[in-house]
């Protein structure tokens, strides 16, 4: 009884671990498949814009559920969506007529609404125009000019955009404060179905640990039914003390026939070979399919709740000084922010590379005005009139796309906005850094450099804010650094001109000053030694027409940029005439001949400073960082 009740035990054991494996296993499968919950919500709306032309879908729509937004837009043979902060979305739009797609917080759905934006709602810029003209009755034209409104495509205010044929399919994971904005991306018919869809957690841990854990049950049973096969098979051994037959023998039996010798037990066996054979097979694809991290319970959530935080947090400030910004006085004040974050400024500066490459080939003044304005247009545009007439000529540095080394946004709440920004050149590494400032005049235009400088050797640039907070503007007028900003560019011009004389030259730190040597006294003198003893050459410095860019830095200083414009005219001194000699000045000039008025060449200074606060060390002195001079004019004297 022994043997046959172990045997019946194991059979026993081995069919609970049948059935405890078959319930474990179904679970473990049915939490991936009947039970299995959705892995996203989705809302979408269905639009009729009438007469606009743009769809917003706002932030509290995109805010709506957590997670990234699947953003899907159909109904339009063409469709382009971009996405940035939505002051910059109202901005850009003006007035234009759009479609806001909100949230109804009570329907758990995405609601719309025609906008029309008032016209004083219009950014409007905080320069004055150069030519007022008197105010005039609108035209039929002039309504319809305005109603019209250019593609978005391209503008510098977004932080990416995508266009498609007929459905746009995007996933991002945006902020607060984000807007993205849809439109016909050229054609006429508006996109008439947005859907969002955020993602749903709907792992199962426990899914995992069934499937695995039925497979090694069911292993189990199967060892327990091996085992009592085998345990059967040797209890059927030869055994003693039979009892004999009448005449002391065995009854002798039938012999069996060639197929019949261990048939019975050998077809057992082999059948319980191949059931055994069926788990390993099965198990191992039960494993496999349980490898998902989806089917496990996971490390890191027990550890500390999922976050939802922004991938790209854009942070605004308040002005320095704005202490109370949190008051509730102060809700209906326009909130200053960084004009740019880093991912929008590093794809604008692969615009402006790119473009800037291609105009310096083509020598197109006109095209350059599109990204280059103020000195930084007046160099390039003078360069390439040089190159027309003079092949030879080197054309202009580069502008380089990255690394960016520093970007330090202005903060603004309208415009003009500012971005200085400092790029190395990935390809040269000898190649001195470039820094740029850009300006923004309307949201409807796109950044231009303004100054483009190359930084002097082992220039030491103060430490400023982070990108995402960026630098107040300092007014020209600002008495808390050793020299208002708007008096740089004058009393450095004097500096060049007089050299230590200069009653402003203790103001400024001549270590590392190069520019002093090639265009200060000891290189206006070089020049007048280079001249015939019938010619004389006279300098003189202005202030350029650029407006002085100054930001603030982390030390209470200031980062100054600033233009000058020196004049270089030669006279004769004997009653004769003088030329120029050929070269870039006769290239850019046309002049050719001889003249008894005398010849000039006016040289373009673009300066990069670092002005000290007061109350620093008092042997602070205003700093160098960065300059490029260029030939940006050429003529016979008047």
């Amino acid at each position: 009884m022994g043997g046959n009740g172990g045997r019946f035990v194991r059979f026993v054991f081995a069919i609970v671990a049948f059935i405890a494996a078959a319930v474990m296993i179904g679970l473990g499968i049915a939490q991936r498949t009947v039970f299995l919950e959705p892995d996203r919500v989705s809302m979408s709306a269905t639009l009729s814009g009438g007469d606009a032309g743009f769809i917003v879908v706002e932030p509290e729509a995109l805010a709506a559920h957590p997670g990234k937004q699947t953003i899907t837009v159909s109904g339009s043979p063409k469709v382009y969506l971009s996405y940035g902060r939505s002051s910059d979305v109202e901005a850009w739009l003006g007035g234009a007529e759009y479609v806001s797609v909100g949230y109804d917080a009570e329907a758990d759905a995405l609601s719309d609404e025609i906008v029309v934006a008032e016209p004083d709602d219009e950014p409007v810029p905080t320069t004055p125009s150069t030519t007022p003209t008197a105010p005039t009755a609108p035209t039929a034209d002039a309504a319809e000019a305005e109603a019209s409104v250019p593609s978005p495509a391209g503008s510098d205010l977004w932080l990416d955009e995508f266009s498609d044929e007929m459905t746009l399919s995007t996933t991002v994971d945006v902020p607060e404060g984000i807007s993205v904005l849809i439109t016909a991306d050229g054609g006429d018919e508006l996109p008439s179905r947005v859907k969002i869809d955020w993602p749903l957690d709907n792992s199962t841990p426990w899914a995992g640990p069934l499937i695995v854990g039925g497979a090694l049950v069911f292993l189990l049973g199967i060892a327990l039914l091996l085992s009592g096969f085998i345990n059967h098979r040797r209890s059927r051994g030869p055994r003693r003390n039979l009892p004999k037959g009448p005449r002391g023998k065995l009854p002798s039996a039938p012999k069996p026939g060639r197929m019949q010798v261990g048939g019975a037990p050998r077809r057992a066996l082999g059948r319980a070979k191949r059931v055994a054979l069926v788990p390993l097979l099965v198990v191992p694809s039960l494993a496999l399919s349980a490898c998902s991290p989806d089917y496990w319970p996971s490390l890191d959530q027990l550890a500390a709740p999922e976050t939802t935080a922004p991938a790209t947090p854009i942070v605004s400030s308040p002005a320095p000084g704005d202490d109370d910004a949190g008051d509730d006085e102060g809700d209906d004040e326009p909130q200053t922010q960084p004009a740019v974050t880093v991912p929008q400024m590093e794809r604008i500066m692969r615009r402006v590379a790119a473009f800037a490459t291609e105009v310096d080939t083509s020598r197109d003044a006109a095209a350059a005005a599109q990204r280059f304005t103020g000195p930084a247009l007046e160099a390039r545009t003078a360069n390439y009139a040089i190159r027309g007439t003079l092949a030879e000529h080197a054309a202009p540095a580069p502008i380089p796309a990255s690394p960016l080394t520093l970007t330090l946004p202005q903060q603004a709440s309208g415009w003009p906005r500012t971005v200085l920004t400092v790029a190395k050149n990935a390809d040269d590494p000898t190649i001195a850094p470039t820094a740029l400032v850009l300006v923004q005049q309307t949201p409807r235009e796109n950044y231009k450099i303004l100054y483009s400088l190359a930084l002097a050797p082992d220039a030491d640039v103060p430490e400023v804010a982070p990108a995402s907070i960026g630098a107040p503007p300092i007014s020209p007028e600002f008495k808390g650094l050793v020299m208002p900003t708007g008096q740089v560019a004058a009393a450095y011009a004097d500096v060049l001109l007089k050299g230590d004389a200069s009653e402003f030259a203790p103001t400024f730190d001549p270590e590392g000053d190069v520019l002093r040597e090639q265009l200060g006294v000891t290189g206006q003198q070089a020049t007048n030694d280079a001249l015939p003893g019938t010619a004389d050459a006279t300098f003189s410095n202005i202030v350029g027409d650029s407006p002085t860019i100054a930001l603030a830095t982390n030390d209470a200083g200031a980062l100054v940029t600033v233009s000058i414009e020196q004049t270089e005219k030669v006279l004769p001194n004997d009653g004769g005439t003088v030329g120029f000699e050929p070269g870039p000045a006769a290239a850019l000039s046309g002049f050719t001949g001889k003249t008894a008025k005398g010849v000039q060449r006016v040289i373009g200074i673009q300066l990069l400073f670092y002005v000290p606060g007061v109350g620093n060390d008092a042997d602070d002195q205003i700093r160098l960082l960065g300059w490029s001079e260029s030939l940006i004019g050429a003529s016979e004297v008047p």
